[in-house]
């Protein structure tokens, strides 16, 4: 008799009884999906894995700690055989198909009635693949087309367009650091959807690039002490473009909320009725130098960090930040936008208490192709900026950590 494809079907087993033989590392993999599927479960095994063990422990599932009985199977809607006795499984395998209950074996595909596919998710859509020939199934294949496709939906590369109509808003994007590989998975599946981008300059530029020829992109680059597009502009940007029924994204660099004024545009927007998803983004505060190999944090070496705004000098007037104290913190400084402060930052730290030997590292252009670092002390940083040059975007990291790693000798 020919053989013939699998049917593909998606089940609805809320609150239906499904039963599980057997609880080792087959149940371990499947059983949490049958959980979020809200299922009612029986786990029907003499043991259980420690992971098994505690979703039983939580309520999660009922488990009964022996071996299968004949009868197990006869209110069930689904069954996993997933024991190791041959015996038992072909018995439990006979009582489904006598009762009509779909059967998944674990142990032997061919004599099941129901095949588990490769499963993944993304925003709501569920991916299942099945080997459709049967005389070639491979389950390494099937679980890479399946990878494949999850992460093509997710990274935005495979793009499948909503066709119902949007509710207009805007989704705050942190790009990351600069290197486009590090922007979340959300925010670049975001970006694929979007109409209109408005981009800083320092968000992940090459993404750019990847955009459909349809995508409006608006410059937003705040460079420092050159051309620059006011807050208020870019709030007003945002605003008009929702309101014409458009998915807007706002790249920006690092994450929104730190130091990204993403809170200033999300109150502009709450004000104007416009919604606003907030996509968080690995910071340069802490990404920065571990590409360059400092660790903000270290056993033995450093307990804290504080991450700081340099735009501002110590001396200045409209100054937040409490340099004093800061100075005599033990931990890891890190210093955003301040390489053309560093030289008043450095003798702040000096004359309330920090040591002029304190190591000092400016990571310029953290995470792409440019990327330098170029070390100093305390006593020594405002010199080596000038003769080396050290230019924005860098992140400035003051502490013991810097002399930890392939620099270091900690």
């Amino acid at each position: 008799m020919a053989e013939h494809p699998a049917y593909p079907v998606g089940l609805r087993l809320t609150g239906r009884r499904v039963v599980v033989l057997g609880g080792g590392q087959v149940a371990q993999r499947r059983l949490p999906a049958l959980i979020a599927a809200g299922a009612d479960i029986r786990l029907v095994s003499p043991a259980a894995t420690p992971s098994v063990e505690a979703m039983a422990d939580a309520g999660e599932i009922a488990w009964e700690r022996r071996p299968y009985a004949e009868g197990d199977l006869a209110d069930a809607w689904y069954a996993l055989i997933a024991t190791g006795d041959t015996a038992a499984n072909n018995a439990a395998s006979a009582e489904a198909e006598r009762h009509r209950v779909w059967c998944v074996r674990s142990d032997d595909a061919d004599r099941a009635t129901a095949w588990t596919p490769a499963t993944g998710h993304s925003e709501g859509v569920t991916v299942a693949v099945l080997t459709t020939d049967a005389r070639h199934r491979d389950p390494r294949h099937t679980a890479a087309v399946r990878d494949a496709v999850v992460e093509g939906l997710r990274d935005g590369t495979l793009v499948a367009p909503h066709r119902r109509t949007r509710t207009p808003g805007v989704a705050l994007v942190g790009g990351g650091p600069g290197d486009p590989d590090l922007i979340t998975v959300r925010g670049r599946r975001l970006l694929a959807e979007a109409d209109v981008v408005i981009a800083d300059r320092l968000g992940p530029r090459d993404l750019l690039a990847e955009l459909p020829p349809h995508v409006e992109v608006i410059d937003a680059a705040k460079i420092p002490y050159g051309r620059f597009m006011a807050q208020e502009a870019i709030n007003n940007a945002l605003i008009e473009h929702a309101k014409q029924g458009k998915a807007v994204v706002r790249l920006k660099g690092g994450d929104p909320f730190v130091f990204g004024r993403g809170m200033e545009e999300a109150q502009a927007l709450a004000e104007a009725g416009i919604a606003c998803t907030v996509v968080p983004g690995i910071s340069s505060s802490i990404s920065v130098p571990g590409a360059a190999g400092i660790p903000v944090t270290h056993r033995g070496v450093a307990h804290e960090f504080t991450v700081v705004s340099g735009h501002v000098a110590p001396d200045d007037e409209r100054s937040l930040v409490d340099w004093p104290s800061l100075a005599k913190l033990t931990g890891t400084l890190v210093i955003l936008m301040g390489v053309d402060k560093i030289g008043r930052i450095a003798e702040t730290l000096v004359a309330h208490g920090r040591s002029p030997d304190t190591p000092v590292a400016l990571v310029q252009e953290g995470t792409t192709a440019a990327q330098r670092r170029v070390d100093a002390t305390l006593a020594s940083v405002a010199d080596v900026v000038v003769t080396e040059e050290v230019r924005p975007p860098a992140v400035v990291v003051i502490g013991a950590v810097v002399a930890v790693g392939p620099h270091g000798t900690v």
